[in-house]
């Protein structure tokens, strides 16, 4: 079969180099077009589409190695603006087009199983790993992410009057200076999906906008299903159900997650007017199981209160799938031969177990677990806390480093979410039940 497209070399000229670009990939929108669907192609039609994809992708890769730091000056304002994760991939694909998918092309793809989508979503994640990759535009879109979603603005003053609130997945109740979160996404054992990921960094805003909030502590609701009905379960980690069925949206989830309510536990709430992150501490309580998604959230917390018969697991190898900044994290906090037997080997390791100490703070019995998740948050509601947290996270993670791990991890988990090999996975684990 011949080639299927003609790929210009780009002269470095950025109009130039933009119409170059869309005029290949709209061939290439032709080509694929007459194509069957995906899961309907036979050897030939899947070789055609793959080498069309791989020609767009690298001539998208060569445009933003000579141009991403002017695109992102043109879709900020010269860093005046600070759009969001969306916004930025749906205006570049506005601006240029060819080189991102639109809105209405991801909206056409959630109509397939992840199996079935064309897979363009790799192409948003070669976009942010070349924005993250540098320095001025990653650092400013890192730090946009990290400033208070609307949602979290229009139930601000509700929660600060009553302090008590619904979001769905998540509940919010202050008493006493500490606002508790609690999972109740039991339908699927507290498993990470794109409504709990929304429900999730709302909930985190407004612990860091209230006023009378001093720590923040996060717990699994009681559970419904029948083989932990009544037990607490803090996550059973990524739905894999709803990935195999196309509903885990790669920029609102996968991405947004590391960039939005995770680094917002970590580095607090950017006000965006120079002044600094508004930082608190945080408790997590894990009850049964911190499964994937589950343990990675445990690492971005000031203290870890786990029952004595729960268990940490990381079982991103076995799904195909990177951990989001577990590979950061972990060999931080628990050095890097246990780092590779969870990550590499899917080690479950139990919170009784010496190794399990590395993470978390205190082991407790489950039925006295409430007391001693209160002693935490109350020794964490000191008024140096917030102030030591700041400059431990400095050392221990600088801004700068986790930039750099984000950029190479947007390009690398984009591809892994179409790879054979975890298709094939998250279709056996979504007829199992399972999650990760």
């Amino acid at each position: 079969m011949t080639a299927a497209l003609t790929v210009p070399t780009l002269r470095g000229d950025r109009a130039a180099d933009a119409r170059a670009l869309t005029e290949v990939t709209a061939g290439a929108e032709e080509i694929l077009a007459g194509l069957p669907p995906r899961v309907d192609r036979d050897a030939g039609q899947q070789d055609l589409a793959a080498r069309v994809h791989a020609d767009c992708r690298a001539l998208r890769e060569e445009f933003l190695r000579a141009h991403a730091a002017q695109l992102y000056r043109e879709l900020t304002g010269d860093h005046t603006r600070r759009p969001r994760l969306p916004e930025v991939a749906y205006a570049a694909a506005d601006l240029v087009p060819g080189l991102v998918p639109t809105a209405a092309q991801i909206a056409a793809e959630l109509r397939h199983e992840q199996a079935g989508k064309e897979g363009r979503e790799i192409d948003q994640g070669i976009l942010f790993g070349a924005l993250l990759a540098l320095p001025d535009a990653g650092e400013h879109l890192v730090e946009s992410m990290l400033g208070p979603v609307p949602r979290s603005l229009e139930l601000a003053d509700l929660f600060a009057r009553t302090g008590q609130l619904e979001l769905g997945s998540v509940r919010l109740s202050r008493t006493g200076g500490v606002t508790r979160l609690e999972v109740h996404n039991d339908h699927c054992l507290n498993a990470e999906d794109n409504q709990l990921a929304e429900d999730m960094e709302t909930a985190v805003d407004l612990v860091l906008l209230d006023g009378e909030t001093r720590v923040g502590m996060l717990r699994g609701a009681p559970m419904s299903h029948p083989r932990y009905a009544g037990r607490r379960v803090f996550s059973a980690g990524i739905n894999l159900r709803d990935l195999h069925r196309g509903r885990i949206s790669y920029v609102d989830f996968l991405l947004a997650r590391e960039l939005g309510y995770l680094n917002k536990i970590v580095r607090g709430l950017h006000p965006g007017d120079g002044s600094p992150p508004v930082q608190k501490p945080w408790v997590a309580v894990v009850e049964s199981f911190a499964i994937g998604g589950g343990a990675q959230l445990a690492m971005v917390f000031d203290r870890v209160v786990a029952a004595a018969d729960a268990y940490f697991s990381l079982p991103a190898a076995q799904e195909g799938i990177v951990p989001g900044a577990s590979n950061l994290r972990l060999i931080r906090r628990a050095g890097s031969r246990l780092a590779r037997q969870m990550i590499l080997g899917g080690r479950k390791v139990w919170a009784h177990e010496t190794d399990g100490r590395l993470l978390c703070d205190e082991v407790a019995d489950p039925r006295e677990i409430e007391a001693v998740a209160a002693r935490a948050a109350e020794q964490l509601s000191a008024p140096a806390v917030v102030a030591n947290r700041r400059m431990l996270g400095l050392a221990e993670e600088p801004p700068q480093r986790f930039r750099e791990y984000m950029a190479a991890f947007a390009g690398v988990q984009a591809y892994r979410m179409y790879s054979d090999d975890v298709l094939g996975k998250v279709e056996r684990a979504a007829l199992h039940g399972m999650n990760g």
